[in-house]
């Protein structure tokens, strides 16, 4: 895994195509993009903080020379949306999945952690809804919108640019980074990685970590695939998924930051294998109980 260190910073990974980098991507410290081209510019996503969000309005519109009048939400988590209303000349473009989920949320987010200098944020809910795929052309690259159902989330959504072999692929997929599975399931994010694998991407950017390629979703099967046999041993063995998650030997993942997502990953791996949901609380409950207390936001 490449170092991913540094101050928060646009890298252009093809003519026009900027991701928008946060080390080190841990709590709250998502990636964006940018896409440049015929005078106008497109964001993807935005960023948790008014504090960070401005900085990536200051780097976008020094390097389009125009200001974002599209932002393409890839979820509704709040660390990819909260900085939507940074950007208030802009049309936010979500899946109609990801509005209803935003909405329901609200500025949930922001009570986990009170410490946060969250500025001056609101909900700002996409003004443009889709269902079924979406193919445009927007900040002067051609671009298709394809969503997936209880993956990551409710409803995630990736930017994928053909032309450039670009994929924006949100929190579908992380880099250095344990694997999330907050609002979707294991299932869905399975088989969104499989569909993702068919666009051929030679560049990918992850929601969270360093910029890679395909082999970033090598990584996370591999994790889902570890992650369903320790739930399938857990149940078998009369474990909770915290008591399974205390008990589990992280080996290849030990690497991988905030591997406390392991007690709520295992939550949504049991309910695949046939055990009762538990609600969002108790999901967080048990992450804060594995790690010991409440993980640092460092946003």
């Amino acid at each position: 895994m490449s170092t991913f260190t540094g101050p928060v910073r646009l890298c252009e990974l093809a003519d026009g195509v900027h991701a928008f980098l946060q080390p080190d991507g841990g709590w709250c410290l998502n990636n964006a993009g940018l896409l440049v081209g015929g005078g106008t510019a497109v964001l993807v996503d935005t960023a948790a903080t008014e504090a960070r969000a401005s900085r990536l309005r200051e780097l976008a519109v020094t390097a389009a020379g125009a200001i974002p009048r599209v932002v393409v939400n890839t979820h509704a988590h709040g660390d990819h949306t909260f900085g939507n209303g940074v950007f208030p000349e802009a049309l936010v473009v979500g899946h109609e999945g990801t509005r209803a989920e935003a909405e329901r949320a609200g500025l949930h987010l922001t009570t986990l952690w009170p410490d946060v200098e969250w500025g001056k944020i609101e909900v700002v809910l996409p003004q443009a809804t889709f269902r079924d795929p979406i193919a445009a052309r927007l900040g002067g690259h051609d671009i298709e919108l394809h969503s997936f159902a209880s993956a990551h989330s409710a409803s995630d959504t990736v930017v994928w640019l053909p032309g450039r072999r670009v994929l924006f692929a949100g929190d579908l997929v992380l880099s250095g980074v344990t694997p999330f599975v907050l609002t979707g399931s294991i299932s869905g994010l399975r088989a969104a990685l499989g569909r993702l694998r068919e666009f051929d991407a030679a560049t990918v950017v992850p929601g969270h970590g360093p910029v890679g390629g395909p082999e970033l979703f090598d990584q996370t099967e591999r994790y889902l695939g570890w992650l369903t046999e320790l739930a399938r041993a857990g149940i078998a063995a009369g474990l909770t998924p915290l008591q399974a998650a205390r008990d589990a030997d992280l080996g290849e993942f030990a690497g991988l930051i905030d591997s406390e997502r392991l007690a709520p990953n295992l939550h949504r791996a049991y309910v695949d294998l046939g055990a009762e949901p538990a609600d969002l609380d108790q999901l967080l409950a048990d992450m804060t109980r594995l790690h010991g207390g409440m993980p640092a936001c460092h946003a």
